[in-house]
């Protein structure tokens, strides 16, 4: 008896913390969400891109076959018709082979996973398989009307028991109480981490019972030894819960299952580099947030990105590139554990599905300009010097804490990572002009936002440390990126 309680306790003590490990390789960091592309063509920007610029995984779209809606809006990848892994993304050939692939280049794969409900529309799925929502009949899984909530429209998210048991804008809410749901559930997620996946984004978590979750996470699959992770290895687990504080549901209420999704961050960083709160206030940011190592954090997501969600009008977005920019240089270059960018598709109207070929339906490829940047329609934020530079930057100071934090007591800021890394940014109407000590060692060092380190010279902006520790800097107001940053890296040879 004894030891079986040991054992218990063991398994209670893996499962509460073996979920919150991101699968990375070591010298890798953040997710990508390459949001609607093609499984080939993430398997290729895993091995052309993503891989030589250190970046650690790829959150996707959806993976299971979802209804086909008129004029094909990008939230038909969120009204699943069942489980099978064909969409306009590619079928489950294709996806294989993307895993396979980015695996072997050390990147990793986490799919975006929908089983709060069923599709509200009726119509074929991109698979093939009809559904009937009007009597929730769902034959593809199979799913019968037993296997839902008892009809009622979510109308009031102050009572916690509508807003995870009724239906959101009409989609048909799976009762993940009932043990046929769990395990058509469990099936559905460990075919994916039998694939090779090495974790999951779970849409619409808010809208599911925390204690429903935690059962059916508990019964998941050791990730895949075959596809390079270690014996024993969980699937990280990162929930969608949307909490701008003093709702009803909580996200705290989720974190003990895994990491939740911080919209707060998301919205406050907004603010701040809209200029609605100053840019000194950073000091004391970390207090309004769940604990680094529980969230998830993030400038932007597909949602909010559109006004769908939380944040409002104030979430930034690649449509204000300075202070967008400016914003994921902060997010990255803090000692935030889980951090996560946006690769977005340019978009006028807030349903708009991904650019597609002539017949309006396949997805199209995104193109690569001489310097980089995508073409045919894809911003591709993942790509600009600024952003992927930054991700260097992570790589090269892992490890080290937040230092030499210094302010101006309005918008201008800048800290250290210790030795490793230094980060300036002025978001006055004024120049920013004048000595700073700096952290790292004499020399010269590369500008990793407006360049890089090219050989025996920099790309662009350079600073010069001298044997105090002193260097001059100059940003201008209107300056194309209002920050400077460098790294240990980022040295010139003597």
């Amino acid at each position: 008896m004894i030891l079986f309680k040991f054992f218990v306790l063991l398994s209670c003590a893996i499962f509460s913390s073996a979920q919150f490990n991101d699968n990375q390789e070591p010298n890798r960091n953040t997710i990508v969400h390459l949001f609607e592309w093609k499984w080939k063509d993430i398997a290729q920007e895993c091995e052309d891109f993503l891989a030589p610029n250190g970046y650690g995984g790829v959150q996707l779209s959806p993976p299971s076959e979802n209804v086909i809606v008129d004029e094909r809006p990008w939230f038909e990848r969120y009204q699943p018709v069942s489980y099978n892994l064909t969409t306009r993304s590619g079928n489950e050939e294709e996806f294989r082979d993307m895993v396979e692939r980015c695996n072997k280049v050390g990147v990793r794969i986490y799919p975006d996973v929908v089983f709060n409900h069923m599709a509200a529309l009726s119509g074929r799925g991109t698979g093939g398989s009809l559904s009937d929502p009007d009597n929730n009949n769902f034959p593809a899984v199979p799913y019968t009307a037993e296997d839902f909530h008892p009809t009622c429209s979510l109308k009031d998210y102050s009572n916690p028991k509508e807003v995870r048991n009724c239906e959101l804008e009409g989609l048909k809410d799976l009762d993940q109480s009932k043990e046929h749901v769990r395990q058509k559930i469990v099936a559905f997620l460990n075919h994916l981490i039998d694939i090779g996946v090495a974790g999951i984004r779970v849409d619409g978590c808010k809208h599911m019972w925390p204690e429903d979750l935690k059962a059916i996470f508990s019964q998941l699959n050791d990730l895949n030894t075959e596809q390079g992770f270690p014996e024993g290895s969980r699937p990280f687990i990162f929930q969608e819960v949307i909490d701008l504080g003093g709702e009803s549901v909580s996200s705290s209420e989720y974190t003990d299952i895994g990491t939740v999704t911080e919209f707060r961050f998301s919205d406050k960083i907004g603010e701040i580099f809209n200029k609605i709160q100053p840019l000194h206030t950073l000091n004391n940011f970390d207090n309004d947030f769940l604990p680094s190592d529980k969230a998830l954090f993030f400038v932007e997501n597909h949602d909010n990105q559109r006004q769908h969600g939380a944040g409002g009008n104030h979430i930034l977005t690649f449509k204000q590139p300075k202070a967008y920019k400016m914003a994921i240089a902060f997010m990255l270059a803090y000692n935030y554990k889980n951090t996560r960018i946006m690769s977005s598709f340019d978009f006028t109207d807030k349903n708009q599905g991904p650019p597609t070929e002539d017949d309006g339906e396949t997805i199209l490829s995104p193109s690569f300009n001489e310097d980089g940047s995508c073409g045919n329609g894809w911003i591709c934020e993942h790509r600009w010097n600024a952003i992927r530079n930054m991700i260097e930057f992570r790589n090269v100071v892992k490890g080290t804490e937040i230092s030499n934090w210094w302010d101006n007591e309005g918008d201008q800021i800048s800290f250290c990572r210790e030795d490793k890394g230094f980060i300036i940014f002025n978001q006055e109407d004024a120049d920013l002009d004048e000595d700073f000590k700096v952290c790292l060692p004499a020399g010269t060092y590369c500008d990793i936002i407006t360049g890089r380190k090219s050989g025996s010279s920099c790309t662009g902006k350079f600073i010069t440390i001298d044997e105090r520790g002193i260097t001059h800097i100059n940003i201008a107001a209107d300056d194309d990126e209002g920050v400077l940053a460098i790294h240990a890296n980022s040295r010139l040879e003597d």
